[in-house]
């Protein structure tokens, strides 16, 4: 077996991955806990998958019941420049880092599918894999190798790619020796949670969803609770605060697989302001952006023109007052509300009767 795991081992490197580590399908009873109490302080929002898969996720052999190896792969995405410089420039578009190239669910994927033809036609082993979008508790998996601990943000850090990785899951129906657990290195250190605009992180090791930047602009359907929408800043799509500021990441090199390096080029939010729903799956058809949506990524852009101070951009706002979608309506009210006359508002809309919109309407202080 130990001949096989290094042969494992070289193919998972030839594929391009940075890291592997290996542990047992087995989730502690501390975990299931926590897990169980995160959901029932609803901090997850939206995200009912999160309920739904609950027996999934804290067992893996009802994921795939042949399981008895879990082998979790960092793929290093690290930038080649300081993400938080972006939330300067307020007139731009805001995206996270990983949403700058090919979707990596794409790039992953197919590195993994040939990882299982080769490991079946050489081996005769079936296997299964997943990458973000399965059931599979991956950083709980991947603090128990030597592929990273879990940071006071909530996501894995390394010693060598600082909060820049990638975690994908092979599931093997064979048991190979497992790796001891790494050290938690965050010390002291509460960056990430000093960092944070919302106050997301609410305590070491803790996160409430429904604060965080990245759960809005991606997974959050409607509207964005009035407190929050000032600190989402030019955010667009994800945020990166948490990870950009984590002291390990000095450490990592930027990475080499061309279809994640990200493209440095920033649109203005006016650019984005123009689209419509052809031209935001035509813009971003490779991107993970799209599957959040027009609507919703219109919203978010819409957010962040309130954010801009550019009276530039006004004219575009007000036309979207007359959308047909009363969240798109709603958003505009506000973010005119911070760059225009607010009566003038209230006359363009004298005639609406969407309960929502009319109550965007009277927030207006």
């Amino acid at each position: 077996m130990m001949n096989l795991k290094k042969k494992i081992n070289n193919k998972i490197f030839e594929l391009g991955f940075d890291v592997i580590g290996y542990t047992q399908p087995i989730v502690d009873t501390k975990t299931k806990m926590e897990y169980r109490e995160f959901l029932k302080k609803k901090f997850h929002g939206q995200m009912g998958w999160l309920e739904n898969h609950y027996e999934k996720k804290i067992n893996p052999k009802k994921v795939w019941s042949e399981v008895k190896t879990i082998v979790v792969i960092g793929l290093n995405y690290a930038p080649r420049f300081n993400p938080l410089l972006k939330n300067g420039f307020k007139k731009k578009a805001n995206i996270s880092v990983y949403a700058h190239q090919r979707d990596y669910h794409d790039v992953i994927g197919k590195q993994l599918k040939e990882f299982k033809n080769w490991l079946y036609t050489e081996h005769k082993l079936d296997s299964k894999y997943f990458v973000d979008s399965s059931p599979v508790m991956e950083k709980y998996f991947a603090k128990k190798t030597k592929v990273g601990w879990l940071g006071k943000h909530t996501n894995i850090v390394s010693k060598e790619y600082g909060s820049w990785l990638f975690l994908s899951e092979i599931f093997l129906p064979i048991s190979l020796t497992v790796d001891k657990k790494k050290n938690d290195n965050c010390g002291t250190c509460r960056s990430c949670i000093d960092i944070c605009p919302t106050n997301a992180i609410i305590s070491d090791y803790k996160i409430d969803a429904r604060k965080c930047i990245s759960y809005l602009t991606i997974e959050h359907k409607g509207p964005f609770p009035i407190s929050i929408r000032d600190k989402i800043g030019n955010k667009i799509y994800g945020c990166d605060d948490c990870l950009s500021i984590c002291p390990w990441n000095k450490f990592a090199k930027p990475t080499k697989n061309k279809d994640l390096i990200p493209n440095e080029e920033y649109k203005n939010l006016n650019f984005f302001l123009d689209f419509d729903k052809d031209k935001f799956e035509k813009y971003f058809y490779n991107s993970p952006v799209k599957r959040i949506g027009w609507i919703s990524f219109l919203r978010n852009v819409i957010i962040a023109s309130g954010n801009s101070n550019s009276k530039i951009l006004e004219i575009k706002l007000e036309k979207l007052l007359n959308h047909d979608n009363p969240i798109i309506r709603g958003a505009s009210i506000w973010s005119l509300g911070k760059l225009s006359s607010k009566n003038k508002i209230k006359k363009k809309l004298k005639n609406e009767k969407n309960k929502y919109v009319l109550f965007e309407l009277n927030s207006l202080s």
